[in-house]
């Protein structure tokens, strides 16, 4: 017999509207609390439930690309983002952009109209009693955000992110790069991209010369020494980062046994060795800017990146720390968190963890086995990404293809990508089957839906 309790849902973004979509789905009565437009953000417009703040693209479609195949994993799961975005789809080459009007109006009217979902439009200031999901997004409330400080613990939520890019270790040219640490402490941990003198200067003009995303206007630059982005110490003087990120002290090239004039230095970011972080390379040049300049470093003339950099306002939490893989807190189980303060980048990935913390709230709510996808899946690795418990220096993280488990077979380039993503949905395929979370259905958009129940 189904349970009748309710369960709480914080913030109608993607993930709190994709939350309250699979829970109404499995015919759980879900009481949606979001303060718009009672109480506005720095960023929102309206009081509509799923506004995009920030752009109407939710990138790219293709199933060659990681965020494409977690698209159709959605979809799969009767994904109510990924289905209105579909309906308000325009023309966008091989991105998935949308009208921003109908994508929220439909978000809205959908969930709105359910007669299992409860929407209260006032601010949370204490988290209410039950199984609740916390997706309140990057711009948590002061209110919210001390609250949650108060559960999770001090020091464990952030409202700054500074992201550095990272590389898949296979498209660095180790002819040129070489492994070495400062002074040879701790082994050869790093990889080295060595620049001369005119490399470097030449490196250091393209930096300033790189056209820079504006900032939001809820933002300012408030910068911090520790994550202060290359081009603003670079304004600072012309060899300022070659005394900063790019210090080639302790090192030297084995090749000649001399140090190089500066160099930029990797450090290893999952326990496979297959991605690399840019260690101290937070950048608010545009995305088509950072590719073409930081291909400029010798040893990354064929990077390839799997996240680029950013600084910009961002609330989030320690998750490897604080989360289990099912998006529960590790002291709380009735307490998920889901969306981009788990650490996950973009708004697909957002309504993904939306998704999968409401599959596990109804399981827990009707006792049953709590899931997590496996880490073939585009969810899955994510998710085994940004709660694994050994991971230090977290960031938020975006889905790509660097993150998933390597083939069997040695595959490369555009093939391994098809390959992956086909065993992706494979995995997705059965893992539905097997914990029996149902088959694909159309999402009724913007009228009242017949429950599962």
């Amino acid at each position: 017999m189904m349970n009748t309790a309710a369960v709480n849902v914080i913030g109608a973004g993607l993930a709190g509207s994709e939350a309250v979509w699979q829970l109404a789905r499995r015919g759980v009565r879900v009481r949606l609390f979001e303060m718009r437009p009672v109480r506005m953000t720095e960023a929102h417009r309206t009081g509509l439930f799923g506004e995009l703040v920030c752009s109407n693209s939710l990138r790219n479609a293709s199933l060659e690309t990681a965020v494409g195949v977690l698209k159709e994993e959605m979809r799969r799961l009767s994904s109510l983002i990924v289905a209105a975005a579909d309906r308000a789809r325009v023309p966008a080459g091989a991105a998935l952009a949308v009208d921003r009007g109908d994508f929220a109006g439909a978000i809205t009217a959908t969930l709105e109209a359910h007669p299992l979902v409860q929407v209260i439009r006032d601010e949370v200031v204490t988290l209410p009693d039950g199984i609740t999901i916390v997706a309140s997004g990057p711009l948590t409330s002061g209110a919210l955000g001390a609250e949650l400080n108060r559960v999770i613990g001090e020091r464990s939520l952030y409202f700054y992110d500074a992201i550095a890019p990272v590389v898949t270790a296979e498209s660095i040219d180790m002819k040129v790069a070489f492994m070495a640490s400062r002074y040879g402490k701790g082994g050869d941990d790093y990889i080295n991209c060595p620049l001369d003198r005119a490399t470097y200067e030449t490196f250091v003009d393209a930096v300033m010369a790189a056209e820079k995303v504006a900032l939001h206007p809820f933002e300012r630059p408030i910068y911090f020494e520790g994550c202060m982005p290359i081009e603003e110490l670079a304004r600072r003087g012309p060899k300022t980062l070659a005394f900063g990120p790019m210090r080639p002290v302790g090192l030297a090239d084995p090749r000649g046994g001399r140090r190089p004039f500066a160099v930029v230095q990797l450090r290893q970011d999952d326990r496979a060795g297959r991605l690399y972080n840019m260690v101290g390379f937070q950048t608010k040049m545009t995305y088509p800017e950072q590719r073409r300049v930081l291909r400029m470093i010798p040893g990354l003339a064929q990077a390839e990146f799997v996240r680029l950099g950013s600084l910009h306002r961002n609330t989030f939490v320690n998750s490897p720390r604080l989360l289990r893989p099912t998006l529960q807190l590790r002291e709380r189980d009735e307490l998920f968190l889901a969306g981009q303060m788990i650490g996950v980048e973009g708004y697909v990935e957002s309504a993904a963890a939306g998704l999968l913390a409401a599959i596990n709230a109804e399981r827990l709510l009707n006792a049953g086995e709590l899931v997590v996808p496996p880490p073939e899946t585009a969810l899955g690795s994510l998710v085994a990404y940004i709660t694994d418990v050994e991971r230090r220096d977290f960031q938020p993280m975006n889905a790509n293809y660097g993150l998933m488990p390597e083939l069997a077979e040695r595959v490369r380039g555009r093939d391994k990508k098809i390959a992956l993503g086909r065993r992706a949905l494979a995995a997705i395929d059965e893992w539905i089957a097997r914990y029996r979370l149902g088959p694909p259905a159309a999402v009724p958009i913007g009228v009242a839906a017949e429950t599962s129940a």
